[in-house]
């Protein structure tokens, strides 16, 4: 065969890769308003930087009706490529071939990307697209789950993990993505779940769609599964590409700079007389947090599920920092079960990827209650503070208004070592709030008194000059410095600068045992 006919074999089976199952699958993709495996990561990726690996891949399965069924890249494509000019490993699954089934050369294919990235140092990002184990080749399929399953915890805390799911994504193939760092689903396109909707019938008799089941929303609101939400695959990807702009490519990286204009000595006065006069009344934390960053730009995780608590990424001095926050319109800011958990997750991604830690607090306690109690709120309170406690990244807290009981030491106290707490004339530091206070210290003085409530309100005032006020916990060296409000964020990022080179050693141990 002469060169030139070579060449043209070439060009003919890259080709036969990019075109998955053929023109009639993809256009049904198309009909249901999905792109294919290529067009995503056209889409996702830094324009013409795209390598792929593995085109020329093939089944090895004999049985069934797959012998006469050969498609090159066997239903997922993978390479490289890059975002805003960083390396970045892709896989997409195709589900115009055998459904994006997973088989054996299938998982082998995601595996290898895996490892190539963990040695690379760079983000991984999955596609996925997939009618789930590929039956036909049975206990194989599985163990190619397991395989991937594995790679994802060994790239834990080493590389960035994303999953975007842009279909079906059921059975065992969910734990890949549970186990990566973000997931982020498509709206009225996108499903994970365990079991289907026809299973839950058969087992439980309840009658579910697959949208309430196992759709964007019910796993962005409901249970916690999904961090984001997109309109469209196009507003998935976008998602994608500006989230690792927040993030370092690997755990031994710092997190990418990004020039801005943005004065880091700006003040803002609107910050004096954002809080409350009276401190029952809520305010919009989220409102604070753009008039600190730059630009005013905020990337909130997990924005439709647990609400009271606020986590996310900005950038301070244009370096990344993750933002801890209560949400005083939500719940009054309590903590509960979920924003316990929330807030632990996000902590200790920020830790293991080197981004610093900026906490807003305005916390009037946990949340009370039998369903709280006996849900467990007492371990997965713990896992906060877990966080905070083994976190060696700089870490501020800013207390802007209450700070209540244990709820105050898991938010990164002072005595969780801490390096920065600041707090504004309007904090509140006590065991519980004044009112409480003084109902329990003051019972029978207030029972007895002729006019209760004049003195109740007296002896509250009492209790927040005595023992509420933030100039007590400065006092005692547990706030470092009042300020006024409008000067958080030149404050915010000359400490981010000073602790820049923090070096922070833990005990030596194999691993410490997190109350999960």
């Amino acid at each position: 065969m002469s060169d030139d006919a070579k060449i043209e074999m070439l060009r003919a089976k890259r080709l036969q890769a990019r075109q998955g199952g053929g023109a009639d699958r993809v256009e049904r993709q198309h009909a249901k308003g999905k792109l294919t495996a290529r067009e995503r990561i056209d889409l996702l990726l830094d324009r013409g930087t795209f390598h792929e690996i593995g085109a020329f891949v093939t089944h090895r399965s004999t049985g069934f009706d797959l012998e006469d069924r050969v498609f090159l890249g066997d239903a997922v494509v993978t390479g490289w490529g890059r975002i805003d000019g960083r390396i970045v490993y892709v896989y997409a699954q195709d589900f115009t071939v055998f459904g994006g089934s997973l088989g054996e050369v299938h998982a082998e294919k995601i595996v290898k990307l895996q490892e190539t990235a963990m040695k690379s140092g760079a983000p991984i990002v999955g596609l996925m697209d997939s009618g789930g184990a590929r039956i036909q080749e049975g206990v194989v399929s599985l163990a190619g789950f397991a395989d991937i399953f594995l790679r994802n915890v060994l790239a834990s805390g080493v590389i960035p993990q994303i999953s975007c799911i842009m279909g079906p994504c059921a059975g065992g193939a969910v734990y890949s993505p549970a186990l990566t760092d973000f997931i982020i689903m498509v709206k009225g396109s996108s499903h994970m779940f365990i079991t289907g909707p026809q299973v839950v019938k058969a087992a439980t008799r309840e009658e579910v769609s697959y949208e309430e089941l196992g759709g964007a929303m019910t796993h962005n609101t409901l249970s916690g599964v999904s961090h984001l939400a997109a309109e469209s695959e196009d507003d998935a990807l976008f998602l994608v590409r500006e989230l690792l702009g927040y993030l370092p490519s690997n755990n031994l990286d710092e997190p990418p700079t990004v020039p801005t204009t943005d004065d880091p000595l700006r003040t803002d006065r609107a910050l004096d007389t954002i809080v409350p006069d009276d401190p029952g009344k809520p305010y919009d934390m989220k409102e604070v947090i753009m008039r600190l960053v730059d630009d005013g730009r905020f990337f909130e995780i997990l924005p439709h599920w647990a609400q009271s608590i606020i986590v996310g990424f900005a950038r301070l001095g244009e370096r990344s920092v993750g933002i801890v926050a209560q949400q005083p319109s939500v719940l009054a800011g309590v903590l509960d079960i979920d924003s316990s958990t929330k807030g632990a997750r996000f902590v200790r991604f920020c830790d293991a990827f080197n981004i610093p830690l900026v906490v807003l607090e305005d916390v009037p306690g946990f949340l009370p209650g039998v369903d709280q109690e006996h849900g467990g709120i007492i371990r997965h309170g713990a896992k906060l503070l877990y966080a905070f406690a083994e976190a060696t990244v700089p870490r501020i807290t800013v207390i802007t208004r209450k700070a209540y009981g244990g709820a105050y030491c898991v938010m990164n106290s002072r005595n969780l070592l801490a390096d920065l707490v600041l707090a504004w004339p309007t904090a509140e530091i006590a065991v519980m709030g004044p009112e409480g206070a003084v109902n329990i210290i003051h019972r029978r003085e207030l029972a007895e008194a002729d006019e209760p409530d004049r003195l109740r309100a007296k002896r509250v005032q009492e209790y927040r000059d005595q023992f509420a006020s933030p100039y007590v916990a400065a006092a005692r060296g547990y706030v470092d410095d009042v300020i006024e409000p409008h000067q958080t964020r030149p404050l915010l990022i000359q400490a981010l600068n000073r602790l820049q080179s923090k070096r922070d050693n833990l005990p030596l141990k194999k691993h410490g045992n997190i109350p999960l």
